[in-house]
């Protein structure tokens, strides 16, 4: 998808210079070194080889890391020249990530502009199959509700009629009750008539 990024290493080569550093005197520092006694003459030479050689060692060292203001410059044109192509081709490579980006993200738009029309498809496409149900539901509770209606009202009309013929019977038994009492209390009244006649 994007472009191969080009990298480049820039190196230097030491180069090796012929410089001299100044002379170590090293008679005067064997006569230095001996005036006190301390050390013989030839132990004072002894060291003062050692100390020549590594004066001289560290001045080739260190001229060795040196280079001269022509071969600098010239490494720095190089440089300047190399970095002048690699921001060349960096552009380049930029610029053609960039398109790639932007295609891709038209990719990506198109791709998700029709996945929010197909979900709006199926998101309509499960309303009205819902709608439907509930409409039917609606339908089927309605007519279950008519029903239990129409049964609510004819046990109410059997009860009223139940309690209506309860009334009837009620009604009777009364009027056969009073009935019977004037009958018992009649007879009653007669036999107590008769009896205080008798007893008279």
């Amino acid at each position: 998808m994007f472009g191969r990024r080009c990298i480049r290493s820039f190196h230097t080569s030491p180069l090796n210079l012929s410089i001299k550093g100044p002379n170590f005197n090293t008679q005067r520092f064997v006569d230095d070194i001996t005036r006190d006694g301390k050390f013989t003459e030839e132990q004072a030479k002894v060291a003062a080889n050692i100390i020549a050689n590594s004066i001289n060692d560290g001045i080739e060292l260190y001229a060795s890391n040196l280079i001269t203001r022509e071969v600098l410059n010239k490494m720095s044109y190089k440089q300047k020249v190399d970095f002048a192509k690699l921001k060349g081709e960096l552009q380049m490579i930029d610029k053609s990530d960039f398109n790639s980006i932007k295609n891709e993200n038209e990719r990506l738009r198109s791709e998700l502009e029709k996945m929010r029309i197909k979900f709006k498809e199926e998101i309509n496409k499960s309303l009205s199959s819902v709608r439907l149900d509930l409409s039917l539901e609606k339908g089927r509770i309605r007519e279950e509700s008519s029903i239990y209606d129409l049964k609510i009202k004819e046990t109410d009309t059997r009860i009223n009629q139940e309690i209506y013929n309860l009334k009837v019977q009620i009604d009777s038994v009364k009027t056969t009750v009073l009935q019977w009492l004037f009958g018992v209390c009649a007879g009653t009244f007669s036999l107590v008539l008769a009896y205080a006649r008798l007893v008279s």
